[in-house]
């Protein structure tokens, strides 16, 4: 098979691909499943790959570039002016092997492992930010209904709890005591835990 260009419209489990050769004529039009798409490209001669930058793309692409193939990534704003008629997984495939080819495209940088490795670490810090804000948050919806207001901030908060736990502030009820006592032993591992990214 002469593939100059190839296009590939990437999924969880199904993917697409649509490959052009050197006078734009279609060569191939296939769906693969997941485990057949590297043997697939594996037995292509190198040719020009291009993907949307989505998730998994850039696993794919530097698996791709391990076979001597030219890959390039794009934003999927980017390609879809290129859709034909109404947006399927193989007109899509099609919209991407057009695109790829445009002189005037722009691509994403192809990321390695250990760029993908601190983009997870941030991901997950902001996470966990996220879960300790709203964790802060329900503790003090929770000691306003008592009529117990805390001020904004970890700080007040930490202060607050300490005085409503261990000295029984007389406002708050044993069980509230109980709860807030548990919730602020997860504050207290989400924060070690933020503590240990903000490190690494």
């Amino acid at each position: 098979m002469n593939i100059r260009t190839l296009g590939i419209d990437l999924a969880k489990n199904v993917f697409r691909v649509h490959g052009v050769d050197s006078r734009g004529k279609t060569v191939v039009q296939r769906e693969l499943r997941r485990r057949q798409l590297l043997s697939f490209i594996a037995r292509l001669q190198p040719c020009m790959v291009g993907m949307e930058a989505c998730g998994g793309a850039h696993y794919w692409a530097r698996e791709m570039v391990k076979l001597g193939h030219e890959v390039r990534l794009m934003s999927p704003r980017f390609v879809r002016p290129y859709v034909k008629s109404n947006k399927n997984d193989a007109r899509d495939a099609e919209a991407i092997c057009e695109a790829v080819g445009r002189p005037s495209m722009r691509f994403v940088a192809i990321k390695s492992q250990v760029q993908q490795d601190m983009m997870a670490l941030h991901r997950v810090r902001s996470l966990l930010i996220r879960e300790r804000t709203a964790l802060m948050n329900e503790m003090r919806g929770l000691l306003a209904e008592y009529g117990v207001v805390v001020a904004q901030g970890a700080v007040p908060l930490r202060r607050a709890l300490a005085t409503i736990v261990e000295d029984h502030e007389a406002r708050v009820s044993d069980l509230l005591r109980e709860i807030l006592s548990e919730m602020s032993e997860r504050l207290r591992l989400f924060e070690e835990r933020l503590k240990r990214y903000d490190r690494r």
